[in-house]
């Protein structure tokens, strides 16, 4: 494929016309192939739309802090787009993509070569969510999870202080993808990858597809192709497990709602609903031993204590007053 270069100001311009209809309108199926083909031209022209849309949201939230700043650089105000206010066409300048208005848009927005505003994303128990970033990726976020996304200039980052998570990186060479926690980080430039931590520094990546460097904090980098999974942990070794097909799929459960597991022990299953629904489950004694298999709902935590009671000798005991359960032997 011939490899087109843009300057600095064709590529600005470009972007920003880009940004603006993306943000505007909806784009016919020859506007959505002329776009296809400028992106495909150079790797920086995917980076420098992903910036535009960045700032053209950031834009929307900070218009009110900018009514006083519109009459200096545009002598007369645009109308609102009917279908959808853009802050494209709500502020001249920006629209017409001269280098001008980006160097407005870097001093108001940017500090640093950074956003001013971090985007937080968060689950409750028993939730999922899934998103479109800027660049063009995607994230899945398990129950009881926390990031925090930051679109800079020469690096995508993401922090994950608590849960889990999956990315898919689109690819950006030039514009690495880093997913930090408090246990470590994960490096990539476009791949399909999950990320678990948790506050007692435990740390796990599993990787889908192509590759990532998986750093803990207390240790070597640590390279991972597909199918290949990492873990440690203040009560673990660090360790590389290579997955079978199955097992990965079993891993990445969650996304569709499930959990599978495979000869588990019981207390180690219940464990896993407790984090899903951010309750105490625990079994006590010999029921925590019994092994379990079969793939079940997350969201259903009633369905899957009445089958252990079917399955295994065992009685379910709730405390009404703080939710805890505990499994029991029957005897």
């Amino acid at each position: 494929m011939k490899t087109t270069t843009l300057s600095l100001a064709d590529r600005d311009e470009q972007a920003a016309y880009w940004a603006m209809r993306l943000d505007g309108s909806e784009l016919t199926a020859a506007d959505r192939a002329r776009l296809d083909a400028w992106i495909a031209a150079d790797p920086a022209n995917r980076a420098a739309l992903a910036e535009y849309c960045q700032l053209s949201a950031d834009l929307e939230q900070q218009m009110p802090l900018l009514e006083g700043i519109r009459d200096e650089t545009a002598e007369t105000p645009t109308a609102p787009h009917a279908a959808r206010p853009s802050p494209w066409l709500r502020w001249p300048a920006l629209a017409g993509a001269v280098l001008t208005a980006a160097a407005a848009v870097t001093l108001l927005f940017w500090v640093g070569d950074r956003p001013v505003r971090p985007e937080t994303l968060a689950t409750t128990v028993a939730e999922r969510r899934s998103l479109a970033l800027a660049d063009g990726s995607t994230v899945e976020l398990n129950a009881r999870t926390s990031l925090t996304i930051t679109m800079e200039r020469d690096v995508r980052r993401v922090r994950l202080d608590n849960g889990e998570a999956f990315f898919a990186v689109a690819k950006d060479p030039d514009r690495p993808f880093v997913v930090e926690t408090p246990a470590g980080e994960v490096r990539v430039t476009g791949t399909q990858f999950s990320v678990h931590a948790d506050k007692e520094g435990n740390f796990a990546v599993t990787v889908a597809e192509g590759s990532v460097q998986a750093a803990p904090i207390a240790g070597p980098v640590v390279p991972l192709t597909a199918r290949q999974q990492f873990t440690s942990g203040p009560d673990r070794s660090p360790a590389t497990l290579l997955l079978s097909p199955e097992a990965l799929d079993d891993a990445m459960a969650w996304r569709r709602g499930q959990a599978v597991f495979r000869a588990m022990p019981l207390g180690d299953a219940l464990a896993h609903f407790a984090r899903y629904h951010g309750r105490d489950l625990g079994a006590v004694g010999r029921a925590a031993e019994y092994k379990i298999g079969g793939t079940y709902r997350l969201d259903d935590l009633d369905g899957f204590l009445r089958d252990i009671q079917d399955a295994f000798p065992v009685r379910v005991q709730p405390d009404n007053r703080t939710g805890a359960v505990r499994v029991l032997t029957r005897d």
